[in-house]
Order: structure tokens, then C-alpha cells, then sequence
């Protein structure tokens, strides 16, 4: 989510970090700073832009030739000055840059309390920096890099970390667990950075920072060491991509780069919210208890476009899990109802953005009426995460390409979350069904790989059909709701009419449509109703109709009715829903592609609506 950068050698630090970090500007940001060491280590940073960090430095300009940078997309604390990196310790002689997710922060941040250090930020990062100062001083260690390990060994999460101190003027440590890094080789220099792209106008020599591995850099080596400390002899990779290819990390396209990001999203949605050990869902800024909820008579979930079709699913797993009322609404007719909103109400918002004009109307009018209102977004400091009651974050980072992939995943997995942990509050849930539930949620990411890997057969289906005028999508239950995000792919970007039904619809209407050369797409995710669906796709498929299924593997029966099927793995009932939308992605990638449309900004889209 984050760009890190570092530079070592003997020139001035400052041009390369600004530099590297307006490398890294496609990955998002809200803040932006620099700590160079020039005798003692200077902090500059900025709430904004990169533009905006630059005119501080023009202002207050850094002569050193060792530094460390970073452009934060923040997940803990609002974007502010204060909550920008780099983060120093309270004798500001060590700084930090980091990305990734400390799930452990808070008890380790008590901890550091209890010993007088002082906080100045609300994010997890700064409380490696002082773990750090904390282990420098009550630990004997050989050097300081020692010293650096030894912290991050009480560190729970993922991080890529780039340390620098006043005591080593001559080098910068990384550290790498889950989150990536890597280091650029130069003459008389070398570089450290999050992504590739920060480097190519400098390097094209890299090493690949693996998990558990860490490096010191000075300005004339780079050692890399195992989690031992057992140094390592790594391969230089040469780099021969160009800077907008480095950019998509050698994907063709933001959009199919962010399809197949989707097994972190996933791993880093459900980060610290379940353990093998509890039978709970930990939503630390859910505040709804038993006894809220016991009140609550209705839920509204409100959102627009791909959140909306995440919220009807949502709708119907706590309506099934949870037993409660719920209907789901888009945010743009919700307010011009006239809706039924009382103390007694709860309204759920969904929104990438944080920002959508009609969604942050839908909610102030439910609080004004006094309904509790609890957001899904993926923007730490939006103005919907400010204005809920309650929120849950997603993890899904920055989204570049408009046609949402992979936030509309981690909008799924935080439903999954929320109407289990609704579940269990309301002792709807048995300890074996959620420890069922749990077992299959944390095999997702590992699912989705799978699907990922086989993305060529969506390609061929693609090259198949790209000839095709329209397309309808059918299933029932679950399924339905997961094939409107399906049809909606397709219209966005490959600009061709596509329809969704519920399956069981078609004979009362849609099936006059339906001719020789029609493409039909059948989704059999849902064993208990999948005959049913059979049975209408053979009604189509009688009509002349081309036939694409994706279903369960296992099933037989689809191979019988379909021209061309595609398995997804088995899983828990409630989460087939992600796994089948996954090649309905592929699938609307391939067909844009096939027909030569610009897949990542397609035509008269914006990625976040702040209007009505």
C-alpha cells in the first residue's frame, strides 16, 4: 500500500527519494516524507502530495548522502502530519519507514507505555521504532543491525522495514516479512525500494528481498542475510522492463494486475481478525455488542455500483446466518424513499472511496434520524470512516484501474466477517460451524491462487466469444447476486450489453431473447440449488444459445449441459460467491482486451463518484 525508499552513497540523498517516491505515486497516497542523515538525522514530511513535500524541501533542503522516504496510504490514523513517515524515536537519532500491517501493535504499544515512551502517532509503525530503542537499551547486541532483528522478532503481521540511526551513519538495514523490498545496485551507491519502478532511472541491477531475509546497505555493499543471520549469496536480476511495465510489475494492465493481487488482499483483510486458537471475529473498531443488537429490528445496507452487489450479498448471508431483517439499497434511490429510519436501525455502508457523494448522503440521513450507521471502506481518514459509528476496514490498497477487482473481493470477505460476528454475538452460530467457517475462510487466498494459475483457460474462452453482441448471466441465490457483478464487468469494460436474471425468471420473460448464437453464463456455485439451475440452462441451451458454466469441481452433471466449463474449487457454502467471481473477472479482462478497448480507464467512468 505504501512506497518506501532509501539511498546510500556519495551523493546527496534527497534527489533520488523524491525521485523514487514520484515513481511509486501510482500506488497511492495521502502523505509523503523524507529523514536524511547529515550529521544528525532530519525529518521532513508532509500531509498531501508529493508536490507538497517538495516545497518543504525547498524550504528546509537536506545535504546528506544517506536517507530513507515514503509515501503512506494510511491504515492506522487519519492522513496527517503526525501519522506521516518517517517515524523517529523520542531522541530522534532512529528512523523508520515501513509497510505493512503490525497486528500486534497495540499490546506492544501498552507495553513501551508502561516504560515512558511517548507516542506522537496513531499508527502501528511507531511502535517498531521504539521497540527498537527499547531493545538497544535493555539488550546486549554485537551491532545495531542485531539489534534491528532482535525487535522485529516481537513483531506480529507483515512489513518491509528501512532503519536508519545516528549510531550507523554508513547504513541502512532492511527488513523484509510479507511485504516487498527491493534493493537496487549502483557504483559507489545503492538503493532500497517497495517496487521496481522507483529504481529504473537509476539501476536496472536488483536483489530480491525474500520473507524472513534482511540486508545492510552501505554505499559500497549489500550483504543479505537468513533469519539465522547466515549470510546469503543472491543472483543479481537485470531488469529489462520499462517504467510503465515496472509500474504494473510486468503485468499488461493495472486491472489484471490488481485480479491477480487478489490472494493478499484477502490474507490482508483477514489479518488479525482470526486465529487458528479463538472461535471469535475480532473487529476492533465494531463497537456493537449483544445488547445494541438485540435492538436492532432492521439493517440497511446502502452502497452503489460493485459495493451494492457486495451488499446484496450480505443482505442475504446475515439474513441467513444472523436472523435478521435486512434490505439492501442503492445509495441513490435510498434517501428519495422516504425510508422507515429510527433508533432501532442499522444501517451498513459499503465504499471503496470512503467518499461517494450519494452513499455519505444515505448515511447522514440515517444518523440524523438517529439509526446507527457502521461503514465498510477502504480509505483510513475518508469522510465515511469519519462519520460512522463503527467501521471496518478493508485492505485492499490502492486501485488504479476504474473497473473495481479487488476491493469488491476484500468487500466480500469483510461481509463474511461481519455477518459471522453478528452471528456469534446472537448465538445464532455454534462453536463447530464457526470453527468450519474459519477452516475454509483461511484456505481462500490459497483458492484464489489456484484459480489464478489456470487464468488461461479463461483467456481461450475469451479469444472464443469476443465476437459475441451480448451476453446474460443467470444463477440463483448466492449465485445470482454474484453474476450482477459478473454482467456489470463486461459492460465496463468491453462496452457490450450483458444482463443478469435469476435463473428461475427466464421463462417469464428474458428467454424471448434468447436465440442461436446467444452467450449464456451459468454459475453453479450453490450445491443445494444447482439442479434447478441446470434445468434452466438446458432451457437455453435449447434455444440454440452458447453455454459457459462455472461451477464446483466435482460436478459432473455441468459438463453435460454446457459447451465450455470452468471449475472453482469447493468451499464453505457462504464464500463460493468470491471464488466463482474470480474467472467472471478473467473473463470481462480478456474480452476488453480481445477487443482493444483501454481496460484500466474505460470511457465515460470515474473511479470514485463524489457527485450525485
Amino acid at each position: 500500500m505504501c512506497g518506501i525508499v532509501g539511498y546510500i552513497g556519495d551523493k546527496k540523498a534527497t534527489p533520488f527519494l523524491v525521485d523514487g517516491l514520484k515513481a511509486l505515486e501510482y500506488r497511492g497516497y495521502d502523505s509523503a516524507g523524507v529523514a536524511v542523515f547529515d550529521e544528525t538525522i532530519e525529518l521532513v514530511k508532509t500531509k498531501g502530495r508529493l508536490k507538497d513535500l517538495e516545497i518543504c524541501l525547498e524550504a528546509q533542503p537536506l545535504s546528506g548522502t544517506m536517507g530513507i522516504g515514503h509515501t503512506r496510504w494510511a491504515t492506522h490514523g487519519e492522513p496527517s502530519y503526525d501519522n506521516a513517515h518517517p517515524h523517529m524515536n523520542t531522541a530522534t537519532d532512529i528512523a523508520v519507514v515501513h509497510n505493512g500491517i503490525i497486528e500486534n501493535y497495540l499490546e506492544i504499544k501498552h507495553e513501551l507505555q508502561k516504560k515512558g515512551y511517548m507516542f506522537a502517532s496513531e499508527t502501528d509503525t511507531e511502535v517498531i521504532v521504539h521497540l527498537i530503542e527499547d531493545t538497544l537499551k535493555q539488550e546486549v547486541h554485537e551491532d545495531f543491525f542485531s539489534v534491528v532483528l532482535a525487535a522485529t522478532k516481537n513483531l506480529k503481521g507483515s512489513y518491509g522495514l528501512g532503519v536508519i540511526s545516528h549510531q550507523n551513519p554508513d547504513q541502512i538495514i532492511a527488513v523484509r516479512k510479507d511485504s516487498p523490498l527491493v534493493i537496487g545496485l549502483g557504483e559507489q551507491e545503492n538503493f532500497l525500494a517497495s517496487d521496481i519502478p522507483a529504481l529504473l532511472k537509476y539501476t536496472r541491477n536488483v536483489y530480491f528481498l525474500e520473507d524472513g531475509e534482511a540486508a545492510i546497505l552501505t554505499k559500497d555493499s549489500v550483504k543479505i542475510f537468513d533469519e539465522s543471520k547466515r549470510e546469503l549469496k543472491k543472483e543479481v536480476f537485470t531488469v529489462t522492463w520499462d517504467i510503465d511495465a515496472a509500474e504494473k510489475s510486468g503485468y499488461d494492465h493495472f486491472m489484471l494486475k490488481e485480479i491477480f493481487e487478489q490472494p493478499k488482499v484477502i490474507k490482508d483483510t483477514l489479518n488479525g481478525r482470526l486465529s487458528h486458537e479463538s472461535v471469535e471475529v475480532v473487529l476492533d473498531q465494531i463497537k456493537i455488542d449483544e445488547e445494541v443488537l438485540a435492538k436492532v429490528n432492521k439493517i440497511y445496507i446502502v452502497a452503489c455500483g460493485t459495493a451494492y452487489y457486495a451488499g446484496i450479498i450480505g443482505k442475504e448471508l446475515i439474513e441467513k446466518i444472523a436472523r435478521v431483517p435486512v434490505v439492501a439499497e442503492v445509495a441513490s434511490e435510498f434517501r428519495y424513499k422516504d425510508p422507515i429510519l429510527d433508533e432501532n436501525t442499522l444501517m451498513i455502508v459499503v465504499s471503496q472511496s470512503g467518499e461517494t457523494a450519494d452513499t455519505l448522503a444515505a448515511l447522514r440521513m440515517a444518523k440524523q434520524a438517529g439509526a446507527r450507521v457502521m461503514a465498510i471502506v477502504n480509505v483510513v481518514g475518508s469522510t465515511i470512516s469519519r462519520e460512522a459509528h463503527d467501521v471496518l476496514y478493508t485492505s485492499a490498497g490502492p486501485e488504479i484501474a476504474v473497473a473495481s477487482t479487488k476491493a469488491y473481493s476484500s468487500q466480500l470477505i469483510a461481509m463474511y466477517l461481519l455477518c459471522m460476528r453478528m452471528g456469534r454475538i446472537l448465538g445464532k452460530v455454534s462453536d463447530q460451524e464457526f470453527n468450519e467457517f474459519k477452516a475454509a475462510l483461511l484456505k481462500l487466498p490459497d483458492q484464489v491462487q489456484h484459480i489464478l494459475d489456470r487464468s488461461d483457460e479463461v483467456k481461450a474462452l475469451a479469444q472464443k466469444h469476443k465476437s459475441m453482441k451480448n451476453i446474460f448471466y443467470i444463477g440463483r441465490g448466492l449465485d445470482y447476486a454474484a453474476s450482477l457483478e459478473g454482467a456489470l464487468k463486461i459492460k465496463e469494460i468491453a462496452y457490450l450489453h450483458a444482463e443478469s436474471y435469476q435463473a428461475g425468471e427466464l421463462k417469464h420473460g428474458p428467454i424471448a431473447l434468447i436465440e442461436k448464437g446467444s452467450v449464456l453464463m451459468g454459475l453453479l456455485g450453490q450445491e443445494e440449488l444447482m439442479e434447478k439451475t441446470i434445468s434452466n440452462i438446458k432451457e437455453v441451451k435449447a434455444r440454440g444459445a452458447d453455454v459457459i458454466a462455472i461451477a464446483l469441481e466435482g460436478n459432473t452433471m455441468a459438463e453435460h449441459v454446457a459447451d465450455d466449463v470452468f471449475m472453482v474449487p469447493k468451499t464453505h457454502w457462504m464464500l463460493t460467491t468470491l471464488l466463482v467471481n474470480i474467472p467472471q473477472q478473467l473473463f470481462a479482462y480478456y474480452i476488453s482486451c480481445g477487443l482493444g478497448h483501454d481496460v484500466d480507464k474505460p470511457r465515460n467512468l470515474a473511479k470514485s463518484v463524489t457527485v450525485e
